[in-house]
Formats: structure tokens, sequence, C-alpha cells
């Protein structure tokens, strides 16, 4: 079934496969995206009790090589490289010079000669014109976009669905591994059972303890058909953007264009843990380092429900009559059973965690409790 998407939509991989498990589709940063198969809630519910299956081959894919790949991208992206080694993973932004965020994204450390990048679907093309434009000589920055696909394992029983293929589970958080996978010779897939290359790393945007599985585009298929028979042994479920964006709210993880933007900077979003102030440089140093010694005037919180309604995106915050922020995403939490959001907040309007506010849902006040993000308990590590 699809729901109000153009014929011009990039696909992935996988269509046939999302078609014949039954999924609704969507639009989603130019793509078309599986929504959900049964259910966002079950999917959601399986996810966090047992096991789900992502397909987010949308994800944009980048490769930076050459002498001084980390050194470069350490000068370009907030987060600091050297924090970490080759065979971890790290998540990082990529701003302009006024701090206003044109992506973030995972950066997997391979080499001091080699960075692979995984930004967001819709900005992969600016990440990588702008680290083209600033690059040195000696450097190739690639879109990857079709190169590989990006398949994300969920959940408690996470590792052991890939204990079932055969891959590595071991990782620290944030670690990855590349490994061979042996295929398979019979089934939906035209594999002759001849082994490939698939890099697992232990990251997720779920909060869960879960993976993120990156095969070549071209052999995607036959990775995901294991999956979901290993998923559904387990007692998980296939699940869509529908869940991803639930389970994703949850934990109070931002979402580009709704809580990190060109003109929400990474101070605002909460992510000042995700800048190595310490560098000498990086895009955006300056601003941010003035917004960080004045303090943003506004920062994301957290609105529970108190009564009953849905929050949604673009809603006026209120305390008493006076309007002091806006919402950026809003849901039903599946996992509390109430209504919940992500707002801006103007840091000069004096609102405190544990403080009621109002939204207003479509002309109706629906009262909220202001917290601290996450909604619920990560499990991540």
């Amino acid at each position: 079934m699809w729901f109000g998407v153009s014929d011009n939509l990039l696909k992935g991989p996988l269509e046939d496969r999302h078609r014949e498990l039954g999924a609704t589709f969507a639009e989603f940063g130019g793509w078309l995206m599986p929504v959900s198969y049964g259910g966002t809630v079950g999917e959601h519910n399986a996810t966090r009790n047992a096991v789900g299956l992502f397909d987010v081959s949308h994800l944009g894919k980048a490769l930076v090589v050459g002498p001084g790949a980390a050194e470069y991208i350490n000068a370009a992206l907030t987060n600091d490289l050297r924090r970490i080694m080759p065979g971890k993973a790290q998540y990082t932004l990529c701003c302009n010079d006024s701090g206003g965020v044109i992506d973030d994204l995972i950066a997997y450390y391979v080499s001091d000669d080699e960075v692979f990048l995984v930004p967001n679907a819709a900005n992969t093309a600016a990440v990588v014109a702008a680290l083209k434009t600033k690059a040195p000589a000696g450097l190739t920055i690639t879109d990857e976009h079709r190169s590989y696909a990006v398949l994300a394992v969920q959940g408690p029983k996470s590792a052991e669905v890939l204990g079932a293929l055969g891959l590595p589970t071991d990782m620290d958080y944030m670690g990855y591994a590349d490994a061979q996978y042996g295929g398979v010779s019979e089934g939906k897939s035209a594999a002759t059972g001849e082994s490939f290359t698939v890099r697992v790393c232990r990251t997720g945007y779920t909060g869960e303890h879960g993976y993120e599985l990156l095969p070549e585009w071209d052999r995607a298929a036959v990775v995901f058909d294991a999956l979901v028979e290993a998923v559904t042994a387990a007692g998980g479920e296939p699940a869509g953007l529908g869940a991803r964006d639930t389970l994703r709210t949850e934990m109070g993880y931002p979402l580009h264009g709704h809580e990190l933007s060109l003109d929400i900077s990474p101070l605002q979003a909460r992510c000042g843990w995700a800048i190595g102030w310490k560098k000498d440089a990086f895009w955006g140093r300056d601003a941010l380092l003035a917004e960080k010694k004045a303090g943003p005037r506004r920062v994301l919180r957290g609105l529970k429900a108190v009564g009953r309604g849905v929050l949604r995106a673009d809603m006026t915050v209120l305390d008493g009559d006076q309007p002091v922020g806006v919402t950026t995403s809003g849901t039903f939490s599946p996992t509390l059973k109430l209504g919940i959001a992500l707002a801006l907040i103007d840091s000069d309007a004096g609102i405190t965690d544990g403080r009621r506010v109002a939204v207003d849902v479509r002309g109706r006040s629906l009262e909220c409790e202001v917290v601290a993000p996450p909604f619920v308990e990560a499990k991540t590590r």
C-alpha cells in the first residue's frame, strides 16, 4: 500500500522483499520507505522486548581516502576522532561556519588514511560537496550511496540473531568489525554460497542493544532473507519507519530537520557532548564556542502529556498564555502509553524539569510535564 508517494522516489535494494512482507510505504528524504508491516505499535514493542529488523539502506554513505584522511575529517567534523581508534565508529556533526548543522552522521575510523561516513539520506550530497570543497590535495571523497545497504538489528535478542548468521557480536559499543558472511545457496536470493564482506557495528537508533550491518548493495537481499528468518525465530518482527521514529523519540535522539538543522545548533539540541571543544579546528568552531559562552537561547527538552492527547511537531508550547517554545517531534509512546514530544524551549523562560506547561494541540490546551530526555532507559551498552 502506498501513502502520498510520487513516481520519482529513490528506491532501495529490497523493495520487492518489503512488498512480499506486506509493507505500507511512504516518502522519506526522497526515498520510498517501508512504514510498517503489521502495525507500528507491535513492531515497536517487538524491538523493545525481543528484536526488530529495519531496512535503512536510504542512509547515505561516503568514503574519504588518501594521506591524512582521518586528520582532515577531524579538522572538519565536530567530534574528536582522536578519542577513538581504527575499528571504532563515532557520532559527529558536520556544521557550517555559523554553527548550523548540515548533518549529523556516523564516522567509521578505518585507518589514518580512510574514513567511512554514514550521513542522512537527504543530506549526503551536501556533506560530500562540503568535504570536497575544503579537502586538501591527495584526498579522494566519493559518494557511495548505492554501494552499500544498511540493515539494523535492534533489541535484547539482536546478538542471538546475528549469532545465527555466524556474524560477530562481541564488539564494544560503537565498535565494528568487517566479517565474512557465507551467503546461502537456497531460497529467494540468487546467491551461490560464496562469502562476502559485511561490516557489523554495535550501534543503532533505538536505544536498545543492537547492530547495524552494511553489506554490499547488490548482496543485501541475501543478508535480509537470512535475518528475517532469524528475527522471526527469535520472536521479533521486521519493523518500518513508523517504529523507528517512535523508538528514537522515546530516547530523545535527534532527527535532522526536526531537532537539528542549519537553524538549530548542536548546543540547542543537547548534542554538545559530540563536540571536541579542545580541538584547534572544526567547522563552526568559533560560532559554537561563542554560543557556549553566552548560553544557547533555546534548549531541547522532553514533554510528557499529563492528559489524553497525541503531540506532534510544530505545536506551540505555552507557559500560561505566553509562548515559550515549539515542539520538534511528537508521538504516542507505546512503552509509556502516553503522548511525548521533544521541544525547543526558550532559555530565558526559566522552564525547569518537572514544571507543567501546555501545548496547543489544534486549538486545545494539553497539559504536559517538562522532563529531560530520554523518556525510557537506554540499553545500548
